[in-house]
């Protein structure tokens, strides 16, 4: 749970650099927002989250993905190679923004108010690795899930169930 402001108003990049925020993809929505990256041993959580997204969309939720090469430069790629990655490997629909970086001195705007949310444990700080997962609710509430949480575990998929509307 967190006590933030309201994370869907704060700027980021899509993948085309176009400045968007989490309320321009709908301001009643569900975000499940995730650190992405196609090198990792985690990757194919890629068809979880396609899953959530092809399951949940039409209901309100979207998934978007912010690719970050911070974690042994798993995400080396140009933005079309990770969009065709995603693309042809997951079959992933759902957005894609521009690259970041989630931890240290170049954090963009978003992480830095995300990262200030406890996980279940009770721990917030800096990201622990790729496809750490934030569910941000049409209330601003943000729950935070660690990477190894799968995007369809219960916890999630309840939480996701719960926030939209039957």
């Amino acid at each position: 749970m967190s006590d933030l402001p309201d994370v869907r108003s704060i700027p980021f990049h899509d993948a085309e650099g176009v400045e968007r925020t989490l309320a321009d993809y709908g301001d009643d929505h569900v975000f499940l927002v995730v650190n992405v990256a196609s090198k990792c041993g985690l990757a194919p959580q890629y068809e979880q989250l396609e899953e959530l997204q092809r399951t949940y969309g039409e209901r309100g939720l979207t998934v978007i993905g912010f690719p970050c090469n911070q974690f042994l430069g798993q995400e080396p790629g140009s933005m079309e190679e990770i969009l065709d990655y995603c693309a042809t490997t997951w079959g992933v629909s759902f957005p894609i923004a521009d690259k970041v970086e989630v931890n240290g001195s170049r954090t963009v705007p978003l992480y830095k108010a995300l990262k200030k949310t406890k996980d279940g444990v009770g721990l917030s700080g800096p990201i622990a690795w790729n496809f750490e997962k934030f569910l941000v609710l049409p209330s601003g509430e943000v729950r935070r899930f660690r990477p190894p949480v799968k995007p369809d575990s219960a916890d999630i998929v309840g939480a996701i169930e719960a926030a939209l509307p039957r």
